[in-house]
């Protein structure tokens, strides 16, 4: 098991960045499999103001209390101010979906101590967890 998916097992509250309230978005799926898991999931999105029962925000900065995972569910140009965002919140951890990747926005979480899991589904993750 890696550490990604120690720290899902343990991993409280998870802030959707790009989640949609439209139910045929990938992310509104996701996020509605994780909050059915028991996750606290935060949405993270300007053009929302609140999807799947959450208040969303426009910004991780604007997220009132603790994140431990921040999701994205953004294209990989947008990871570098994302990263930099989950550092400065003081996330534990950034995780990017399959077809999301960003080797230096992912070196400088990394170096800032978050663990990074890349181009990898936060659902088919949690799922591979259970017995």
């Amino acid at each position: 098991m890696s550490a990604a998916d120690d720290f899902l097992r343990s991993a409280r509250t998870i802030a959707v960045v790009g989640l949609s309230s439209n139910p045929l978005r990938p992310s509104h799926g996701v996020a509605a499999y994780l909050q059915a898991q028991g996750y606290r999931v935060i949405p993270v999105n300007p053009g929302e103001t609140s999807v799947l029962g959450e208040t969303a925000y426009s910004r991780l900065e604007d997220v009132p209390l603790p994140v431990d995972i921040v999701d994205v569910f953004r294209r990989s140009d947008a990871v570098p101010d994302i990263a930099a965002s989950a550092i400065a919140v003081g996330a534990k951890m950034l995780w990017l979906q399959e077809g999301v990747t960003h080797p230096a926005a992912e070196a400088q979480a990394r170096a800032a101590g978050l663990l990074v899991a890349s181009d990898r589904c936060i659902l088919k993750a949690h799922r591979a967890l259970r017995p």
